[in-house]
């Protein structure tokens, strides 16, 4: 983008278009002499379906610098467990090990089981809960000090964008222990990215003015894409994060990221030129799906966040927030439909004012839900605190992954 703008307290690393995949690629084989790499992708059994992740598949057969790759699989019977080996199975070598997590196998079922018996919520099914699986699995295999993840829909998926993400948190003279991916959304005729551009920056900014001087907020408003599934980090934050088993995975990570490290150890790294991946459903007259559902869940989380550090929410607070939102809301709508213009790109201003409507609905009501039941603990318990409750936890899990690896 060549853009060389720090525009917080939160390093921001820029593509500034001089360096090159052979250049990056080149140092970080030569870190990972030293410093482990690996990768996880949670996916639903679906996405094997489709050509995205074949894709990245073969992309990342041709990465000469990981360790391992953990496979979150969700929604798959026995027999699409086998098949999703056999996808995977170009991935394992003896320089990089795969291994692809059966979620819903009978021995995860087991392992799920014995969580419920020490009261161990880890949530409904979803990527929340996937990704606390798979950090679990990392932990317990102990093969990788710097871990990346993402996506298995990353339609614009290159090797460029895993170098990018894993360099900030791989590099030894870096100090970084977290580093969050940025992009702008587009599939190069208009501009996607609707939740984070209509929804959660102007709520960020709404909830600023009723809650000034709240260094949470300021912490999200620093970020460019807060809403990116791509991250990396250290090891040791997988044990020490806790992590929402809903849509509010993103902000979730960010907020236990900032609760648990200094501020200087945070960073966010552009990874792409343009991203696109696969669009979720508007479902404006279904709350519980797509991204109606997606921004209740968001809205809720930071409403949560908020009120552990002492902000203090009623019903005219939600209604101040809402209203406040929607004006900055739609003041947003007229500058990205010139920023679309000058750019050559479409934007339906009807559509955009209608996503707008709906998320002010669901901001509300993530609110009065957030009041009517302030117990609800959306957050999966750190594996931290899972290894206190079962000290043999991880060599379980580990054997429960190798037996399913193994099993025909």
């Amino acid at each position: 983008m060549g853009d060389f703008h720090q525009n917080g307290s939160i390093t921001t690393l820029h593509n500034l278009n001089y360096s090159t995949l052979e250049y990056l690629e080149q140092r970080l084989v030569k870190y990972s002499k030293k410093r482990k790499m690996g990768l996880i992708i949670p996916a639903l059994y679906t996405e094997l379906e489709k050509p995205a992740l074949k894709h990245i598949v073969d992309t990342l057969q041709k990465v000469p610098y990981l360790t391992e790759i953990t496979i979150g699989l969700d929604q798959a019977t026995k027999k699409q467990f086998q098949h999703a080996k056999e996808y995977f199975a170009g991935l394992d070598s003896e320089k990089c090990r795969c291994r692809v997590l059966w979620n819903d196998g009978p021995r995860m079922m087991e392992l799920r089981k014995l969580f419920e018996e020490k009261k161990i919520f880890i949530g409904d099914p979803g990527k929340g809960r996937n990704v606390w699986l798979c950090f679990g699995y990392m932990i317990a295999s102990g093969r990788s000090e710097a871990v990346a993840l993402h996506d298995a829909d990353v339609i614009t998926y290159d090797r460029e964008m895993l170098a990018r993400l894993l360099y900030p948190v791989a590099d030894p003279t870096f100090n970084y222990k977290f580093c969050k991916g940025f992009y702008y959304r587009s599939d190069g005729k208009k501009l996607n990215g609707r939740v984070t551009r209509l929804m959660v920056t102007p709520l960020i900014r709404s909830l600023k003015k009723v809650f000034p001087a709240n260094d949470f907020l300021d912490f999200l408003d620093h970020f460019r894409y807060i809403l990116a599934g791509e991250f990396s980090m250290r090891a040791d934050i997988m044990k020490t994060v806790r992590i929402p088993s809903d849509w509010g995975l993103e902000v979730g990570i960010l907020s236990e990221v900032q609760r648990n490290n200094a501020i200087n150890r945070i960073c966010q790294v552009e990874i792409a030129d343009a991203y696109d991946h696969k669009h979720q459903d508007e479902s404006n007259s279904d709350p519980t799906r797509g991204l109606s559902k997606m921004s209740f869940d968001i809205a809720r989380s930071i409403f949560a966040k908020l009120a552990t550090q002492g902000s203090v929410f009623s019903k005219g607070v939600v209604r101040t927030v809402k209203a406040v939102y929607l004006r900055l809301a739609l003041d947003m709508v007229e500058q990205y439909a010139a920023d679309a213009v000058i750019n050559g790109l479409s934007m339906d201003r009807h559509k955009e004012e209608q996503s707008v409507d709906m998320f002010a609905q669901n901001i509300y009501r993530a609110g009065i839900d957030f009041l009517d039941n302030p117990d609800l603990v959306p957050f999966i318990p750190s594996w931290k605190r899972v290894i206190d409750a079962i000290p043999d936890v991880l060599e379980r899990f580990n054997e429960i992954v190798e037996t399913d690896h193994k099993e025909v």
